[in-house]
This record gives structure tokens, C-alpha cells and sequence, in this order.
């Protein structure tokens, strides 16, 4: 009896070369992870509005840096000490330190501390203050400031606008008190205009 040939011959069923196996095996476990990887970020992962204000680690809403932002500094011609920090109200009227209160000498100049236009040089409430309004939306003010300036002047980046008048501490202390802010109601720290934040991304 004929010996009955295999059913397939070496020459027409080749076997695969064991040199790429791992290739394959690396593309399949690939395969198997992709779908894992290409879930969608969540909400509080993803990066921040890019809009004028972005939401910071301190749960405070603060002016937000933009390319091709103003220049910012010190209204008070160099670095000054802070005697009262930033501390928004939690509603709208309610009570909270709307700017920041520098040491400062009664007589010293005071600068501006962005290029802007004099939006205001008068009295309010018995205090002289003076408000800029600046190209990138943000309004700064300044008191209590004798103005050098008046309303329609333009004045560049620590142009001299006026002289801090005395006692603007409630325990006689002489201060500048600097406040920004991106609309009536929205104020803004004014020492992240010199700064800028860096946002941070909560943990979810």
C-alpha cells in the first residue's frame, strides 16, 4: 500500500520565522491597551480656559497671564513690603481687602504700574485716588495718591502720576493701597500682575 503524502508540504505552508514573534506580541498587547489610553481626560483635568481669569489652587478667580500681556511693576518704583494682603469679599458686598496696602514714605512718588490712560484723578470718600485703565482690560487704582495727573492723560509704565499723602493705616501708618480689577465687580490681586500665577491642576 502507497504511503499517503502529508497534507501539507513544507514548500507551501511556512512556517512563521520566530524572529518576529515579539514584534507581534508587542503589537498585540499595544492593541489591547489602546482603548484604555484614549479615554477622554476628565473636566478637572484638562487645561484651563484660556480665557481673562482661569480658576487657581486657592479657589480665588485671578487675573490670568496672555501672551503679549502688559508690563507690570511696582507702583512704588521698586519691590515694598506687604502690610495687608489681597482678601476678596466671599459675596459681592460683602467686607474683604479689595488690593493690597505698601509700605510707603508720605511725599513718595508713586508710579504707574502699566501703561494706560488716567480714567479718574479726584477725591472719593475724602481720599484722593487715582484709577488707569490699561490696554489688557485691567483697571488699577491707587490711593491715597495727590494726583499728578488728570483723566485723559496717557502715562507709560512708571510714569510718575502722583505723591502718597499720610496716614492711609488705620494706625497712622503711611501705605499705598493698590487695587486691580477686570471689571465693576471682579478685582484681581494686583501683586499676580507683577508675578503671574502658576496654575496647578487638583488631584481629582
Amino acid at each position: 500500500m502507497p504511503t499517503p503524502s502529508p497534507a501539507c508540504e513544507p514548500a507551501c505552508c511556512p512556517r512563521p520565522s520566530l524572529r518576529i514573534l515579539p514584534s507581534i506580541l508587542t503589537l498585540a498587547l499595544a492593541l489591547a491597551l489602546l482603548p484604555a489610553s484614549c479615554q477622554p481626560l476628565p473636566a478637572a483635568a484638562r487645561a484651563p480656559s484660556s480665557g481673562p481669569t482661569a480658576q487657581l489652587t486657592d479657589g480665588m478667580t485671578l487675573y490670568s497671564p496672555r501672551p503679549g500681556r502688559l508690563h507690570y511693576q511696582w507702583p512704588t518704583g521698586s519691590a515694598a513690603r506687604v502690610l495687608e494682603a489681597f482678601d476678596p469679599p466671599a459675596v459681592r458686598w460683602g467686607s474683604g481687602h479689595r488690593g493690597v496696602d505698601l509700605a510707603a514714605i508720605a511725599g513718595q512718588e508713586i508710579r504707574a504700574a502699566g501703561a494706560g490712560t488716567v480714567a479718574f484723578a479726584g477725591m472719593v470718600a475724602g481720599r484722593p485716588v487715582i484709577s488707569l485703565d490699561h490696554a489688557d482690560g485691567i483697571r488699577t487704582t491707587y490711593e491715597p495718591v495727590q494726583p499728578a495727573v488728570a483723566a485723559g492723560e496717557h502715562v507709560a509704565a512708571g510714569g510718575l502720576i502722583g505723591y502718597l499723602l499720610a496716614g492711609h493705616r488705620s494706625e497712622g501708618a503711611d501705605a499705598l493701597h493698590w487695587g486691580a480689577r477686570t471689571s465693576r465687580h471682579v478685582y484681581v490681586n494686583p501683586l499676580r500682575l507683577i508675578t503671574p500665577a502658576v496654575i496647578r491642576l487638583k488631584p481629582l
